[in-house]
Formats: C-alpha cells, sequence, structure tokens
C-alpha cells in the first residue's frame, strides 16, 4: 500500500503554465546577464573614450600635456620629455577636480603614522639597534676587491680617481669612488672579497673624446668581456656580486649590450626610479645626489621659518607645471620658475618645506639641499626609490605627496601640527650627517651609508 501511494506521487502531473515557468527561467536569467554585461561594456568603454571624464589623462597625439596642464599658456617653455617622463604620465591624474580632491584628502594620521604606533614613525631608521650592530659588524669585516688598473694605462682618466675635490652635478659618483680607494674596506685578496668593484667612470667615459656617448656601451662590454676572462671571479655568479657607480642618466643605457650585468650587477646610481629600464630596487642602490656646497649654513634656527614651502627650478615636467598652474602666485608657496638671482639656501633657511619635485629626469640634490639648510623635504616624485630607503625611516623627517595632490598642497602641509613639524625638523637635523660626502670620509656618512647598503647586499649572493 505504501509503495503505491509514493509510485502515485510519482506520477503526479503538473499544468503546462508550470512547465513553461521552469522552461523559460534559465533562459530570462541568461538574457537578463547577457543585457547587464552589454550595458557595462558600452558604458565603460564610452568613458574610456572620453578624456573629460575618463580617471586617467591619455596621452595626446595632436598637442602637448603641457598644453593640456596649462592651455594657452605661453609663460613658460616647452617641456622636455623623457621616456621616464612618458611612462609616468599614464599615472598622471591631473584633471583631478576640487570636489574629487576632497573625498580623498591625505588623512594626517595615516600620512604620519599616528593610525598606529607613532614610535615608528618618529625614529629615524626601521630597526636603530639593527642598524648600529650591523653597522660595526660591516666596518670591521666587509671587504671589496677593485679591479687593479696602472696609472699609465691609456684609460687611467675612467678607471683611477683622479686627485681633486669633485664637482659639478654627479659628484657623488666621483667622492665613492675616491672614498673607497683610501678606505680600510679594500682588500688585495680577491678571495676574501664580499664584492667586486668595476671602478670605471660612467660620467668620465661620457666626456672622453675616445669613447663619448657613442662608445659608452662598446667600452663597458669590452670591460667586462676582459675582467670575465682575465679572472675567474664574473663567471662564478653572473656578475651579481660586481657593482659599479654611475650618477649620470646615461647609465641606463650603459649596459645595453651586456644583458647580464644590467640584470645581475649591483649599480650604485643617483637616477632611481622604478621607469627606469634595468633598475631593480632592493638589487640596485639609490645613492644621494648633491650640489657641492662651499659654505656651512651655519645657525638652522627653526623659528625665523616663516615661509611655508620653496621651490625654484624650470618646467621640464608634468607634475613641475602643474606646481606651477596651481601656485606660482601663491604667498604661502613661492614657487619661482627658473634659476633665482640669490643664493636659494636664503630661501630655503626662511622655509618649513622645500619641494623635491620631479623634473625631466628623478634626482635627489633638492632634496640633500632641503636637508643642508634645515629644511623638511616634501617628495613629489612617484614610483621613486629614495637613498638609503633601506636604512632610513623616511616617514620620519620627510613628508611624500602624491603627484594627484598637488591642487591640494597648501592644505596638506597646513594640516601639519606645530608638534609633528617640530620632530620633523628635529628629524632633519639627525640625517643630515648620513647625506653629506666628505674628504676624507667621516663615520656615518653618505660614503659609509653607500657601503652599508652594499653591506645588505652581498649576503643575498652566494658563490
Amino acid at each position: 500500500m505504501g509503495k503505491s501511494s509514493v509510485y502515485n506521487a510519482s506520477k503526479q502531473q503538473y499544468p503546462p503554465t508550470f512547465k513553461l515557468f521552469f522552461f523559460f527561467l534559465p533562459i530570462s536569467l541568461a538574457i537578463t546577464s547577457f543585457l547587464l554585461i552589454f550595458i557595462y561594456i558600452y558604458t565603460t568603454s564610452k568613458l574610456s573614450t572620453d578624456p573629460q571624464s575618463s580617471p586617467f589623462l591619455k596621452p595626446a597625439t595632436n598637442y602637448s600635456l603641457f598644453d593640456l596642464i596649462i592651455p594657452g599658456s605661453t609663460d613658460y617653455e616647452t617641456i622636455q620629455f623623457s621616456i621616464d617622463n612618458t611612462a609616468e604620465d599614464l599615472f598622471f591624474d591631473l584633471p583631478r577636480t576640487s570636489s574629487y580632491a576632497k573625498q580623498n584628502q591625505w588623512s594626517l594620521g595615516d600620512l604620519f603614522g599616528f593610525t598606529g604606533n607613532t614610535l615608528n614613525n618618529t625614529e629615524i631608521y626601521h630597526d636603530t639597534d639593527v642598524f648600529l650592530e650591523d653597522y660595526k659588524e660591516m666596518n670591521k669585516s666587509f671587504k671589496i676587491f677593485v679591479y687593479p688598473h696602472k696609472p699609465d694605462d691609456p684609460f687611467a682618466n675612467v678607471l683611477l680617481p683622479e686627485d681633486y675635490n669633485p664637482e659639478g652635478p654627479y659628484t657623488s659618483e666621483l667622492y665613492f669612488k675616491k672614498a673607497l680607494f683610501n678606505s680600510h674596506f679594500i682588500t688585495q685578496d680577491p678571495n676574501e672579497a664580499h664584492l667586486f668593484y668595476m671602478p670605471f667612470s660612467i660620467l668620465h667615459l661620457r666626456h672622453d673624446p675616445r669613447i663619448g656617448p657613442e662608445k659608452l656601451q662598446d667600452f663597458v662590454k669590452d670591460y667586462i668581456f676582459n675582467i670575465s676572462h682575465k679572472y675567474p671571479f664574473w663567471n662564478r655568479t653572473g656578475g651579481a656580486d660586481h657593482f659599479y657607480t654611475a650618477c649620470h642618466s646615461i647609465s641606463e643605457i650603459a649596459m645595453d649590450k651586456t644583458v647580464e650585468a644590467k640584470e645581475n650587477s649591483i649599480q650604485l646610481v643617483c637616477t632611481s626610479t622604478y621607469f627606469v629600464t634595468g633598475y631593480f630596487p632592493h638589487k640596485d642602490v639609490s645613492l644621494p645626489q648633491i650640489w657641492v656646497k662651499k659654505h656651512d649654513p651655519g645657525t638652522l634656527v627653526s623659528s625665523k621659518r616663516n615661509r611655508l614651502a620653496f621651490f625654484a627650478g624650470r618646467v621640464n615636467s608634468p607634475v613641475r607645471a602643474a606646481l606651477f598652474k596651481h601656485w606660482v602666485n601663491d604667498t604661502e608657496i613661492f614657487a619661482h620658475f627658473g634659476g633665482l638671482e640669490t643664493n636659494d639656501g636664503k630661501e630655503q633657511l626662511r622655509s618649513k618645506f622645500c619641494l623635491h619635485v620631479k623634473g625631466f629626469e628623478i634626482n635627489t640634490a633638492r632634496v640633500t639641499d632641503a636637508l643642508h639648510y634645515g629644511c623638511v623635504p616634501v617628495i613629489l616624485a612617484n614610483h621613486h626609490d629614495l637613498p638609503f630607503t633601506d636604512i632610513l625611516n623616511w616617514k620620519s623627517f620627510s613628508v611624500v605627496v602624491h603627484y594627484m595632490d598637488v591642487p591640494v598642497l597648501r592644505k596638506i602641509l597646513q594640516g601639519i601640527s606645530f608638534e609633528e613639524l617640530s620632530w620633523l625638523q628635529s628629524n632633519v637635523m639627525k640625517v643630515r650627517k648620513h647625506f653629506e660626502w666628505n674628504v676624507p670620509a667621516v663615520d656615518y656618512d653618505a660614503f659609509y651609508m653607500t657601503m652599508y647598503e652594499l653591506w645588505l647586499r652581498k649576503s643575498s649572493v652566494r658563490v
């Protein structure tokens, strides 16, 4: 009896409308999904082709990016563009409106790390104890082998340090070489060396009439071919325990004919942006670039700094153009087009913040200038590996601002409290010594900090 009732229930007949509902339900859902996807694709593709509504500024084909930034402007020189600039333009959101900016304001708590452990963002080192302990060990045991060259070598000026005080904007390369040759880190026994220094000078190669920019790549290729056949050390690691210095931007192409060297060797460079072909963060080292100062500024009293921010320079990048567009006539942010007739130091000594704004290329001369004059650096250079970033906590002595926040720059800087500004200025005074090149080198100066960066990298090389 039970079986019969179950069997009869399974044979129950459903009305035709009920069957049609279950037949058309999947089809209806499929059609609805298709329409929604079509509408989404249509609206988003239209948005991306409309330069006014797009969240990113599209590269222009019939007019320059400069015209987009300052329409109809004839007061500034034409912007020079590099490969570096072109790549970064894709991330440069200039049409950002003030209402949009208000929704995405910097949170000063996040900016200074006050949402977490405050102490971590007031200490100038990531880990003071580790740094001091490792620094002591580095100073005691670190060894560098320099490939030897004779003074009568035809290319002695390229391969050996010259007996004069370096000058010019790319002197960090020459300061490092001179300090290393006179240091206790040099060993005559390559078997006890941690790293191997290739002492060719990119700066001298560029200016040597026998080489110049045209034959630079061939010289480097021939040099590496020579040491890899004359000595066994290069071939053990593919050059991973070798390094060279280069402050001029021409170093970006110097290794183009020696791919192994570009990918493996440690580069000590002044132009350290992620968009430069061949620069690898954490493998390569960012050197601080300087303009040599003949005089110490003396007193750096913060109470006499009555101007909010200072910048002077050419308009040779989109971010600088945006800076001048918004702040060239401002009374609190002094943005001066071109060089100043008076010494820049006077303006930096009276400013609380000094702007480091990416130009045709990224270098850090304005950062070291700001530190030299006791001014808090404001970094406006996206995708940039700051010098000694493995050691120093940049949040403790500088303010990093995104390109897109140029229109609200004054609001960001004015929002920094007196207490926050005080410890920023205090930490600037503490880190100044790390960005100075001395002859002879002095403990904890730029040379020793660079050696520590190399010390960190030697542990990742295995023979």
